[in-house]
């Protein structure tokens, strides 16, 4: 399916430090069991003199503000200006851009967060790739594995596109606005310059440049 491929629901790959990883895949999760290793081989690559390494397999950049009461476990890369603020938990395979909100008690796992996304308050993102300039509104979160822990489909344009994994989160395009306390279901994905109304529930595919306000009810943006 020609809408779910990583060169149409991301506007610009280069907004990431691993855009050579993404650019490898056709579609954005078969990145996801990628992440860690990706993390442990680019993480040594990092300059001493940019970035501190305060545990094994932990970078932080030496100008982001990190709160002493965030928990950040290995592997992880953080960028340039990012704020982790109080009670953030991070769990481990996790690469976040520049710019970047990690909120409180927000919590991380196997993610791709592209430059200057905000996860604010109060989110669980994981196995989840957010693009760049996201926003992610209060309480929001991603659900990543279906109840009957089968392998996950996509639903886009009425088909059901297979892939193979049992544990996808979310993936939002650039520039993509999430309600507050909307749940993102597993393998969700929004395009890029969409909004989704607040206290919504989403699956499957959002069209690019939509405004979602319900199941059924998607309208154009401009």
């Amino acid at each position: 399916m020609e809408k779910l491929k990583t060169k149409n629901v991301f506007v610009d790959l280069t907004q990431t430090q691993a855009y050579k990883l993404m650019a490898q895949y056709e579609y954005p999760w078969e990145v996801l069991p990628h992440i860690g290793e990706f993390i442990l081989e680019y993480g040594k690559t990092l300059s001493e003199e940019e970035y501190d390494h305060p545990a094994d397999d932990v970078w932080i950049h030496k100008s982001c503000k990190v709160f002493p009461t965030a928990y950040i476990n290995g592997p992880c890369i953080i960028g340039k200006d990012t704020e982790v603020r109080q009670c953030a938990f991070i769990r481990g395979n996790a690469l976040v851009g520049e710019g970047c909100v990690v909120g409180n008690s927000t919590e991380l796992k196997n993610v791709i967060i592209f430059n200057n996304v905000e996860v604010p308050h109060y989110n669980y993102v994981g196995d989840s790739i957010l693009g760049y300039h996201s926003h992610m509104g209060a309480g929001s979160i991603t659900s990543n594995i279906k109840a009957d822990r089968k392998n996950i489909e996509i639903m886009c344009d009425g088909e059901k596109v297979a892939t193979g994994m049992r544990k996808i989160g979310a993936i939002l395009g650039d520039w993509v606005e999430i309600g507050c306390g909307t749940i993102l279901n597993p393998g969700s994905i929004v395009g890029h310059n969409s909004n989704v109304y607040p206290l919504s529930m989403v699956r499957g595919y959002v069209e690019k440049e939509s405004i979602y306000k319900k199941a059924g009810e998607v309208v154009e943006k401009y």
